[in-house]
């Protein structure tokens, strides 16, 4: 390719990452796929992923063309390399050979083992030129939880807490059973904007008992993650807020005395397809997998709350990425060593 080809094909993968990141649809377990087709140096179609078990992107993207315009000089740009075997839906390698498009753009390689590689082969083999690796940095960062969960076979772990100025994360007593607020406004709306980004939200038996949290994403616009709830006592009753209808809740059992309780877990939701988890709490929680070293992202505020005792804030060996104010509170995130 020259450097005038290199610059189009990036502008338009670039286009179709956007596509996908304001993707709204219940999506999980599949990725959000941002696709679109390209003739005559003019977008004609745009699609994104469906609702799980429905439409990919690029079928959102042929679909509306089909039968009543000529896609053979065209071009497909897709994020992530089209699948190739049926699932809940038909391989869309078959509908891009069948659409007579004969050029197609893709950003980076599905490494599941369903795909890897074979929807590039089977477009290649129906004399299809193909072109992949286009804005693959950015491409695998958008697809990071889905690549992360078929490459480890465990979902992409994020830790999440707030602590006050003189490190605590918590009061021994409270008055009622409803969070302790450390973090400004500010800091909330942002959590629960991650909260809309990721698969799931998981907190312990005692996160459930002393806070009794909704774990939703109330303050921003966007679908409620699955609850994960460890349950180790096996003895929450479904009045608990986490039990309510607004989101799927998932109890999983474990007991301290297994070995590798952290591990278990993650076997545990790899099992149940999910992709990536926000662990809110309690410090328990978080410890069973900061002990284990069983973390991607950890993402940290600081306030200026003073609470001159309570429970002590986790503590990380991990080196610090992102540090910048939110609201009045100091955000740091950190990736381990």
């Amino acid at each position: 390719m020259n450097e005038n080809e290199v610059k189009k094909h990036k502008k338009y993968m670039l286009r179709c990452i956007e596509i996908a990141k304001r993707n709204s649809s219940k999506h999980y377990p599949n990725p959000s796929v941002g696709a679109l087709v390209l003739k005559n140096d003019i977008i004609i179609s745009e699609g994104v992923t469906s609702d799980y078990g429905s439409n990919h992107a690029e079928v959102n993207a042929i679909k509306p063309l089909q039968s009543k315009t000529d896609l053979s000089n065209a071009i497909l740009y897709v994020t992530l390399e089209p699948c190739s075997h049926h699932g809940k839906t038909p391989p869309c390698t078959e509908l891009i050979y069948k659409s007579g498009i004969k050029n197609v753009i893709i950003g980076t390689l599905d490494i599941s083992s369903k795909v890897n590689g074979k929807g590039i082969s089977y477009l290649k083999t129906k004399g299809i030129n193909v072109i992949s690796g286009i804005c693959q940095d950015k491409c695998n960062q958008l697809h990071k939880n889905f690549l992360h969960y078929n490459k480890h076979k465990r979902p992409y772990i994020i830790l999440k807490w707030a602590k006050s100025k003189d490190q605590f994360i918590a009061p021994l007593k409270k008055n009622d059973n409803t969070p302790f607020l450390i973090s400004s406004n500010k800091s909330r709306q942002l959590v629960h904007k991650w909260r809309s980004e990721e698969h799931s939200i998981l907190v312990g038996y005692n996160t459930v008992i002393d806070d009794n949290p909704v774990l939703d994403v109330r303050h921003v616009n966007g679908n409620n993650p699955i609850r994960i709830v460890l349950d180790d006592k096996k003895s929450l009753k479904n009045d608990f807020n986490v039990f309510n209808d607004i989101s799927k809740t998932i109890s999983i059992n474990y007991y301290l005395k297994n070995k590798n309780p952290a591990k278990f877990i993650c076997k545990k939701l790899f099992e149940r397809n999910i992709q990536s988890v926000i662990i809110e709490g309690g410090k328990k929680t978080l410890d069973l997998f900061i002990n284990e070293n069983l973390w991607d992202e950890a993402r940290v505020f600081e306030s200026n709350t003073i609470i001159n005792s309570g429970i002590k804030s986790p503590k990380l060996n991990g080196k610090i990425l992102i540090k910048q104010k939110v609201g009045d509170d100091m955000l740091k995130i950190f990736k381990p060593n």
